[in-house]
């Protein structure tokens, strides 16, 4: 039945794949054109060959050329009489083509001179040259003056017979009437791509502009010079370029070119890659031929945007059907809605993939945009993980018919009690508070445990001495180390309260200065230890005191979907995440392992790891049996989360070898997925600042070198979109169905979590440059921060927010809203601005929980916020390096 039901989802989902794939790049129908086109531009310059770099086709090429035109074009006009150029209307006579010659004037009078030189000479001995053109756009550019221009067209009508013109834009003939009483006939560039008309209204306007020019300058023969439109390039206004444009574009001229009787020559004959120089990418996509002198549409039938599309849809399908295939192997215990929707998503997946990796053969990429091609997949490989990450946790926690690995607080009768150690490591901590967790500890429901605290490298006396004090009188279960100056930091601790140990005990627990435990913590979870192969057992952390406090509330609720969702996730694959708290450990376990890791900041998932790597078994009971204090600060927020990520970095740095690879046998191959998955959008993340930085840079790009940057593909915005709708979902989804806790909650423990996204990459990125940080204690007992600290403590956030804002509002400015890819792009900058905004809002919750735009409008910017950032920003998160 499971196995019907499989063939019945790869089915359903390959068959979409294709359908998505054939409707986004279906046949497009334009009027069909059977006959001979009039005139082309015809510049015959080959792939490689350019005027700046003095490589001109040879009088072979020329002539291959003019002879695969004959039988379809009637005429060709050229734009110069040198480099070659002048061989052309002898060449074109062995093919019975005519030919409009033309003079190329710039600035250079040497070279004019000698092209009007050329231009009179080739007209003898021809019979095939219809007219003479002297010159191209040279008043559009501003060469010349109007008189020397007329100059020369009269003395090519002087020592010739054959009529003779110039070319301009239409507009131009208007700005220069003179320059027409001098012409035979008006030669008129149309190019409604270069006047930012859109394709559908493309037509209605040449013909508008040629009626307009045969208004002004009645009993003039008017020729259209230049008349196209690009197959590809960057949007000019509301003009794109496209093949389907320029197909649909021609085909209509032709025909209407036909009915009315139009002189004209299409721009242009092929495509010219050289002149990515002077237009950009568009500059080279104007031909009814690609370089290869391949035809680049039919002149009959429907027209596709990317012939490639069948292949793009089949190594999609390809590439999904493995992993599809494997994944409804081994996840039968999904619903079949789970099971179809991870079908879907890796299928979604896959076709972005592909899409992604067939850019250079669908899209002419200059050599920046090549480079960031070749950055950007890799990047965009790791997102689209994420995204698969995500998707799969979504489809376990909505879908899972039953978790094969659930523990319940235990309410049997204890067989045994055997003895716990539990070890509390405190510097610097506030005496009442430590006091509070050591009197809840007394008040435990259990024969036989002890309590030893390790106060490290606490200088100050009134601080320690108390809390020795509050042992002394809880009785003789309660011992008390205070360590002057001890290395190692907590891990060092811990390391000497293992040798401190009572020999009788079997198990040992770590629980942090502040948590007040319930009473019936060890008798609810010790008994799991009665199974040899369980290593340690894990119960969730969880908050108090957060209640009536905006900025506590968001972060409670942060912290408690990771113990309901992930570590839930994780627990069926025996791959949990072993926290420094609310943890008991089988101590001949510990004693086979050799005791904490002291180079490691979070000895206590470095641990967890170690010990499934010995194949001990994590149990994890979902019930909160202690509740700590969550961080008053978000610089304390952030400087925790800054602690957990730097010291992942580190595991992964020393243990990449077992988590890669299963070769050693360490490892499940399940415990290796979640380790790396759990800590890969943290590293997604740090890509995320990267991207930004890059978006940013882009952006000048955009507006200061438009010829080089392009506005970037849209397949490569799309995984930025997933990756924040994937975390939107999985704050109002998934906590919908795990967590108890309203909309708002909800929606502020996506703010907080989100606004973390910044301080995470530094301390990725951190991790990866640099070896060795010390513990850095969160502050659990600061007073709150005034507003304008407020805004200092997300200060970096706050610059990066403003500066995509900035970015993404000049983009707007400069190109507007009819504008699809500046639209788009603004968009991306704005979605990479939420983070930040989001580190924003969570410092000012934390600031002023009544926060009004009054107090925020009455701070004195210029005197209190300016001159304190750059320091306050500096000692957010202050990590010097790890001394020994």
């Amino acid at each position: 039945m499971r196995s019907k039901s499989s063939i019945a989802i790869i089915t359903v989902v390959a068959a979409l794949n294709l359908f998505v794939w054939a409707f986004f790049n279906r046949p497009q129908p334009a009027m069909p054109w059977a006959g001979t086109i009039r005139g082309v531009s015809f510049s015959p310059y080959h792939e490689g060959q350019s005027p700046f770099a003095n490589r001109f086709p040879s009088a072979e090429e020329i002539d291959q050329d003019l002879a695969f035109l004959a039988d379809k074009v009637a005429s060709v006009r050229t734009y110069t009489s040198t480099d070659g150029f002048d061989q052309v209307p002898a060449l074109a006579a062995r093919h019975g083509l005519r030919v409009t010659a033309g003079a190329w004037l710039d600035r250079r009078k040497d070279r004019n001179d000698k092209e009007v030189e050329n231009l009179i000479a080739s007209t003898r001995g021809t019979s095939n040259i219809d007219r003479l053109m002297v010159g191209n756009e040279v008043m559009l550019r501003a060469d010349m003056p109007v008189r020397e221009l007329i100059g020369h067209i009269r003395k090519v009508r002087k020592a010739t017979r054959l009529d003779v013109s110039t070319a301009e834009p239409w507009h131009v003939w208007l700005k220069y009437p003179e320059l027409a009483r001098e012409v035979d006939f008006i030669t008129i560039h149309l190019l409604p791509y270069w006047e930012s008309i859109p394709a559908p209204q493309a037509l209605e306007w040449v013909i508008a502009q040629y009626d307009r020019v045969k208004e002004a300058f009645p009993g003039k023969h008017v020729v259209i010079g230049e008349v196209g439109w690009p197959s590809e390039g960057e949007r000019f206004g509301k003009a794109r370029a496209s093949l389907v444009s320029e197909a649909k574009f021609l085909r209509a001229f032709f025909n209407l070119a036909q009915e009315r009787g139009y002189d004209y020559f299409i721009m242009e004959a092929f495509d010219q890659p050289w002149k990515r120089t002077l237009e950009g990418v568009v500059g080279c996509h104007w031909g009814i031929f690609d370089v290869n002198r391949q035809a680049k549409f039919p002149m009959v039938g429907e027209v596709v945007e990317v012939a490639l599309w069948p292949w793009q849809a089949g190594a999609a399908g390809l590439l999904a059907v493995v992993p599809m295939v494997l994944f409804l192997i081994h996840f039968q215990n999904l619903r079949q809605q789970g099971r179809l929707f991870m079908a879907f998503l890796i299928q979604a997946t896959a076709s972005l993939v592909v899409w992604s990796a067939f850019v250079p053969f669908t899209y002419d990429l200059t050599t920046v945009g090549k480079v960031v091609w070749a950055f950007l997949l890799p990047a965009q490989l790791l997102l689209l993980a994420v995204v698969l990450i995500n998707g799969l946790e979504l489809a376990e926690m909505l879908w899972t018919r039953t978790w094969r690995r659930f523990f319940p607080a235990r309410t049997d009768e204890l067989s045994a009690a055997p003895m716990v150690s539990l070890h509390l490591a405190i510097c610097n901590e506030p005496p009442e508070m430590v006091k509070e967790t050591l009197s809840a500890l007394a008040r435990l429901d259990y024969p036989n445990f002890e309590v030893l605290v390790i106060d490290n490298n606490t200088r100050d006396d009134a601080l320690w001495q108390p809390v020795a004090e509050h042992c002394a009188a809880l009785g003789p279960r309660f011992r008390f180390f205070h360590l002057p100056k001890w290395p190692g930091y907590k891990a060092g601790a811990l390391n000497f309260a293992l040798k401190e140990t009572s020999p009788e005990a079997e198990i040992f627990g770590v629980v942090d200065s502040d948590y007040v435990v319930e009473p019936n913590w060890l008798r609810a979870v010790v008994p799991y230890f009665e199974k040899a192969s369980v290593g340690f057992v894990q119960a969730p952390q969880d908050n108090r005191a957060w209640e009536g406090n905006t900025f506590k509330e968001m972060i409670n609720w942060e912290y408690n979907g990771f113990f309901q969702i992930g570590m839930v996730q994780r627990n069926e694959r025996n791959a949990i995440i072993q926290h420094g708290t609310m943890t008991l450990i089988r101590k001949a376990a510990m004693d086979r392992l050799g005791g904490w890791s002291e180079w490691c900041i979070c000895e206590d998932a470095e641990l967890g790891l170690r010990l499934m790597a010995e194949h001990y078994e994590a149990v994890y009971v979902n019930h909160e049996f202690g509740r700590g204090l969550t961080p008053e600060t978000f610089a304390g927020y952030k400087t925790q989360r800054f602690r957990w990520v730097y010291g992942a970095v580190q595991i992964v740095k020393r243990h990449w070898r077992s988590l890669l690879s299963g070769r050693d046998g360490r490892l499940t191959a399940g415990q290796r997925f979640h380790f790396l998955a759990g800590w890969l959008p943290w590293f997604a993340d740090a890509v995320h600042l990267i991207f930004a930085m890059g978006g940013v840079f882009w952006t000048v790009g955009i507006l200061l070198w438009p010829k080089h940057f392009e506005f970037p593909l849209t397949v490569f915005t799309v995984p930025l979109f997933a990756v924040f709708v994937g975390k939107m979902l999985h704050a109002l989804v998934l906590y919908r169905a795990r967590v108890r806790c309203t909309v708002k909650q909800r929606l502020g423990a996506a703010v907080a979590g989100m606004g973390l996204t910044h301080i995470i990459a530094r301390a990725v990125l951190t991790g990866l440059t640099t070896n060795g940080r010390p513990f850095l204690r969160t502050p659990k007992a600061e007073d709150k921060p005034a507003l304008v600290k407020g805004f200092l403590m997300a200060w970096e956030e706050l610059e990066l927010f403003g500066i995509l804002w900035l970015s993404a509002l000049c983009i707007l400015f400069r190109y507007g809203l009819d504008f699809p890819e500046a639209v788009l792009w603004s968009a991306v900058l704005i979605v990479q601005s939420a983070p930040y905004g989001s580190a924003l809002a969570t410092s000012l919750a934390n600031a002023m929980p009544q926060l009004s735009w009054r107090r925020l409008l009455a701070v004195d910017w210029r005197r209190r916020v300016v001159p304190a950032a750059a320091k306050l920003a500096t000692q957010t998160v202050n990590v010097p390096a790890n001394k020994p």
